[in-house]
């Protein structure tokens, strides 16, 4: 022992030694695991593998083009754009531009020169959206967003404060907004940007003591939060339509708790359904209620199934004149929240073929063109953009391509608390490595670099702003010399927008910038 004790290496291999047995007994002795029973030891190796498999496949195995749900050339282009680097690509497309469902824009022989292009103190990136939510219905603080890409709803509690933060400072440098997701305004919400405030089925930050919306404490919030610009009422998102929202406990800190009035460390399990109205008439009440209080643009939020209630709500508001000043159009592609496999996979429909359904709904009854439509689903890139406007879309929202901007590296595993990146987690030490103004100015050049290509393809394709394509601008192949206009496969176009049109938005957004 004297011999051991003199000579440390054989004291540490002796200290790791004993480790390794005492593991082994443990393992063969445990009942839960037959792997690590059978293979004492090296059987954990095969839950570490497991655990990072992940970024094995996405740095390792997959391909450019494969990784999912983003691929390895897409996350490129959002994190060479997010860091002002060179987000070009040599040698042409890897692409299968014969593969079913690839789209083509088609470009003009005569691009409109740059030089026509308002550029508000300078800002070549600048594309603010071209209607005014709530000046249909006359609400005494109509919002016209500043900006056609804006962040998508995610709550403070989902992702860490400093994320939250991030993209808050950033969205203010890049004059976008941010959606707060149903956890409520958090104080990191609160950093400049204009904020729409997402009332859930749970009426976080909104709620009485029982739980129940309060509409005087939502109203007083408002009033303390000049930031707020409008509200959005989530009927369902992309990731979990028909079922409540899921944070788990781990994420549930005290501050947390505070801000949303829920128990410290308790999984916080949202109703599947809004205690406030069960009917379209209830719901257009309970919108009237909150514009009237408040002043603010109310619209909704909603992944697409089942088309009953979308017909019925525009036969009222046909009726009544009354309704969402804005519609969010959700595709099953979202994915930020945390939700059962089976919800993920296979509830909801994409959102291509879901707001081609609704759209035209509200266009036969007279609607569209009333309604600011906003959508969100993975289209963070400007080939999706462009596609989402010319159905219908004025505005944008992205979620998921937001985190990555700011660092996040799909590692998928937002809703464990353990990301990597310290964007969706609230651990202490994983935060840390998150630096505020640094990712912040990262999503404001995303933003501006996006919003710059945009502009770029619009000016390509014979236009002044990106609402301005139409359904024969597009087209998708359908195999070799097989291609159909995006006009075709919708089976309507979209209200035109016409150059005196875009000047005349522009000029108004402008002297709104400037006030």
């Amino acid at each position: 022992m004297d011999w051991i004790i003199a000579h440390p290496v054989w004291t540490v291999v002796a200290v790791m030694s004993a480790i390794v047995v005492a593991v082994a007994i443990y393992d063969i002795r445990q009942p839960r695991r037959a792997i690590v029973h059978n293979f004492p030891v090296l059987g954990h190796l095969r839950y570490f593998l497991e655990s990072i498999g992940p970024e094995i496949r996405q740095y390792f195995i997959a391909q450019d083009k494969e990784e999912l749900p983003f691929s390895r050339d897409e996350r490129r282009w959002i994190y060479a754009t997010s860091k002002g680097a060179n987000n070009t690509f040599g040698f042409g497309t890897n692409e299968q531009i014969y593969g079913i469902g690839y789209p083509i824009i088609k470009h003009s022989a005569f691009p409109v020169p740059e030089s026509d292009v308002v550029h508000p103190g300078g800002d070549k990136s600048w594309c603010p959206s071209l209607k005014v939510i709530g000046a249909a219905h006359n609400r005494s603080r109509p919002f016209r967003p500043n900006s056609i890409l804006n962040i998508s709803a995610m709550s403070f509690g989902s992702l860490g404060y400093r994320a939250v933060s991030a993209l808050n400072k950033g969205a203010q440098a890049a004059g976008c907004y941010h959606n707060s997701g149903e956890g409520g305004v958090s104080p990191y919400h609160r950093l400049g940007a204009d904020v729409i405030w997402q009332l859930g089925t749970g009426y976080f930050g909104a709620r009485d003591a029982d739980g129940r919306f309060s509409l005087d404490r939502f109203a007083g919030a408002i009033e303390e939060c000049p930031q707020v610009r409008a509200v959005e009422i989530k009927l369902s998102q992309g990731a979990k339509p028909g079922k409540g929202g899921i944070l788990p406990g781990e994420k549930v800190t005290p501050e947390i708790a505070e801000i949303r009035g829920i128990p410290v460390g308790e999984d916080c399990l949202s109703p599947n359904a809004h205690p406030e109205f069960r009917t379209v008439d209830e719901l257009m009440d309970f919108i009237e209620r909150i514009a009237d209080r408040t002043g603010l643009p109310v619209g909704i939020k909603s992944a697409i199934g089942q088309l009953e209630f979308w017909n019925e709500l525009a036969e009222r508001m046909v009726e009544r004149n009354e309704g969402p000043d804005f519609i969010s159009i959700d595709g099953a592609e979202g994915g930020t929240g945390a939700a059962p496999l089976t919800f993920a996979d296979h509830v909801a429909l994409p959102f291509k073929i879901g707001f081609q359904r609704v759209y035209p709904i509200f266009q036969q009854a007279g609607l569209s063109k009333d309604i600011t439509w906003i959508g969100s689903g993975k289209l963070g890139f400007p080939d999706r953009a462009i596609v989402a406007l010319t159905m219908g879309c004025d505005v944008i929202q992205v979620a998921r391509e937001a985190m990555l901007a700011i660092g996040c590296i799909q590692a998928q595993k937002c809703h464990t608390g353990h990301c990597p990146a310290g964007v969706a987690t609230q651990n202490a030490w994983l935060q840390a490595g998150l630096n505020v103004d640094d990712k912040a100015k990262r999503f404001s050049a995303y933003v501006k670099g996006f919003r710059k290509e945009m502009i770029t393809l619009s000016l390509a394709s014979g236009y002044r702003h990106p609402s301005q394509f139409t359904g024969d601008d597009i087209e998708f192949s359908a195999g070799v010399n097989r291609f159909s206009t995006l006009a075709d496969v919708l089976d309507y176009r979209a209200d035109p927008v016409s150059n005196e049109e875009v000047m005349a938005a522009v000029r108004e957004a402008e002297a709104e910038s400037v006030a």
